[in-house]
């Protein structure tokens, strides 16, 4: 229901009706819940010493990685936990850490580029809904089996073969032409699938969800908006599962994450449509490549 003000004496109508602010709402809400839980539950473990030691070093490289990898997501619709994950395996994080930290990290920046499409009208609300609960079903599936079940160090080589896969998924999205338009099918399916494997490699909810619709030629903008709005109830999710499951570890990597994707998350957003997209994703499926081959190489 709208609210009605009065201008000059002239009834005007309010800009945001009650649901439109729930858009806003919701996210914030959840996100306050969730770092008063992280307060609550893990202030004991957390040291301002050893966070502040390392500041120079570790934390301004997770800042960085946050603003590039929220910038990549924001604009592409695809790359946050890909290009995220690729960087801190090749920088020596653990996969349990990794997959963990930016889960947890996307939390937040996802909450942050939600509401910023939302606000700049990038969002298809019938298409968000579609995605919404197949996409947490699979992320707390996969969330669950990394936190208790799968041993990281064993999969650490199999998640950069599949960061290459997604790479290489990118760069023959970009090299397409003459995109036609088809019904899309079975998205139930592809959200539930897009979300497991998120969970489990750290990346590819965007890559598999978003790269699917574009090929199929929905609209760019909305579809960029509506999956990385759907994105948030996706992370929201297993980040949940992977803090009851697994604790939570890393907290420069999650902080350094934080800060510097909701930073860039309104700049993302705003630059959807003004960004060339085709050179972008060709060099976000270079670098994915090549960090995931450095990977590899450390481990063999």
């Amino acid at each position: 229901m709208s609210t009605v003000l009065k201008e000059n004496g002239v009834a005007v109508k309010s800009e945001f009706s009650f649901k439109e602010r729930l858009w806003v709402v919701i996210p914030v809400a959840l996100l306050f819940m969730l770092v008063c839980v992280l307060v609550y539950r893990h202030h004991d473990e957390f040291s301002w010493d050893g966070f502040i030691g390392g500041f120079d070093r570790e934390f301004l490289v997770f800042f960085a990685i946050g603003i590039f990898a929220q910038l990549v997501d924001g604009t592409l619709g695809m790359g946050y936990g890909a290009t995220s994950s690729s960087f801190l395996l090749a920088y020596g994080i653990p996969p349990a850490i990794s997959s963990a930290g930016v889960h947890v990290a996307e939390m937040f920046t996802t909450g942050a580029s939600a509401i910023s499409h939302h606000r700049f009208g990038n969002i298809n609300k019938k298409l968000l809904k579609n995605l919404l609960i197949p996409g947490v079903i699979g992320s707390v599936t996969g969330a669950y089996l990394l936190s208790d079940v799968i041993d990281g160090d064993v999969i650490k080589p199999f998640i950069s073969v599949y960061m290459m896969v997604l790479a290489f998924v990118i760069i023959a999205k970009a090299l397409r032409k003459n995109i036609t338009k088809k019904k899309t099918k079975k998205l139930g399916f592809l959200a539930t699938f897009g979300g497991f494997m998120d969970s489990v490699g750290g990346g590819g909810w965007g890559p598999i969800v978003t790269s699917t619709l574009l090929g199929r030629g929905r609209n760019p903008r909305y579809t960029i908006g509506s999956v990385n709005a759907a994105e948030f109830a996706v992370s929201f999710a297993s980040g949940i599962t992977f803090m009851i499951f697994g604790g939570v570890q890393g907290w420069q990597v999650i902080i350094g994450l934080i800060l510097g994707g909701v930073i860039a998350a309104p700049i993302a957003a705003y630059l959807v449509n003004k960004i060339r997209r085709k050179p972008m994703m060709i060099f976000v499926g270079i670098l994915i490549i090549i960090l995931s081959l450095k990977t590899l190489w450390k481990f063999l």
